[in-house]
């Protein structure tokens, strides 16, 4: 078979991405989240279904920090390839970190078909524009806000470093303090000639202007985390270097964490534990370590 990108044919290329078919068990990893993160929104103080923007699928929770705030807060953007996954699912993500005092929002954000990726980024936008103007009524501190993403939702964080704030929303230059990204898609070229792509409907422009690799930061980047699995495919590592390099041009001091014995679900479980060096990582970004 003929090469499609780099040293992959079309087959392989698709393997590469398709992260549900090398996790036979995934059904079970989503049973999981789900149950916990009802049981967090029972046990854990906080507000859901907050409207950040005019469209329906605009809401986003926020769960408070324990002890009242001001604290640094974190966004969440979650996963799913752009195309599944909801905010309900992660909500169980919040609890290490609102325990050790940060304010935790998980954005819902429109998903393709229905949206298309252009329209999906500016929903993202505007949820982190929302949360640096509303953030001290819920008991966070708009001078520490942190994002970070899994999968799909490591591509948006690139995508929000990539915005000009003063310009697009009237925030603060460095309104971003801190990134984590985990398991992140930072370039959409890959994806755009993947199967992936079917319900994306990705055309060359579209993937070049919504690829962090390619787009110029419009100031020094922040501290940066990029993680992925060690039982990933080799591509999410390299597009974690790829990205890293990018980001390094650009003045900053990303840092990169292969996480050892995790795949692309099974992460998540490090990056909410405190007690793993990623979530460990992740509340030293936060101050919080």
């Amino acid at each position: 078979m003929d090469k499609v990108y780099r040293e992959y044919n079309q087959a392989e290329l698709d393997a590469q991405y398709n992260a549900r078919s090398a996790v036979p068990a995934f059904d079970t990893f989503v049973t999981r989240w789900q149950e916990t993160s009802q049981r967090a929104t029972r046990e854990l103080e906080c507000t859901l279904d907050v409207a950040y923007g005019e469209s329906s699928v605009e809401r986003l929770d926020i769960f408070h920090p324990i002890d009242g705030g001001p604290a640094p807060v974190l966004i969440f953007f979650h996963g799913g390839y752009w195309r599944a996954g909801d905010k309900s699912w992660f909500r169980f993500l919040a609890r290490p970190f609102v325990e050790r005092g940060s304010m935790f929002v998980i954005p819902k954000y429109g998903l393709c078909p229905d949206h298309d990726m252009d329209e999906l980024v500016a929903q993202c936008r505007r949820a982190v524009a929302w949360t640096h103007r509303h953030a001290s009524e819920h008991g966070g501190d708009s001078a520490r806000l942190f994002i970070s993403g899994h999968s799909a939702g490591g591509h948006i964080t690139g995508m929000m470093l990539a915005t000009d704030w003063a310009a697009t929303d009237g925030l603060p230059e460095n309104a971003i303090k801190g990134v984590t990204g985990i398991s992140g898609l930072y370039d959409l070229e890959p994806i755009r000639l993947s199967k992936v792509n079917e319900p994306l409907r990705l055309l060359e422009a579209s993937a070049d202007r919504n690829s962090p690799v390619k787009l110029p930061l419009p100031i020094e980047p922040p501290a940066t985390l990029l993680a992925f699995g060690g039982l990933e495919s080799d591509e999410y590592g390299r597009q974690g270097a790829a990205y890293r390099d990018v980001l390094r041009k650009a003045g900053g001091k990303p840092v990169t964490l292969k996480v050892e014995g995790h795949h692309h679900f099974s992460i998540l479980d490090a990056f909410g534990n405190p007690k793993h060096r990623l979530g460990r990582a992740v509340l030293e970004q936060l101050g919080l370590a």
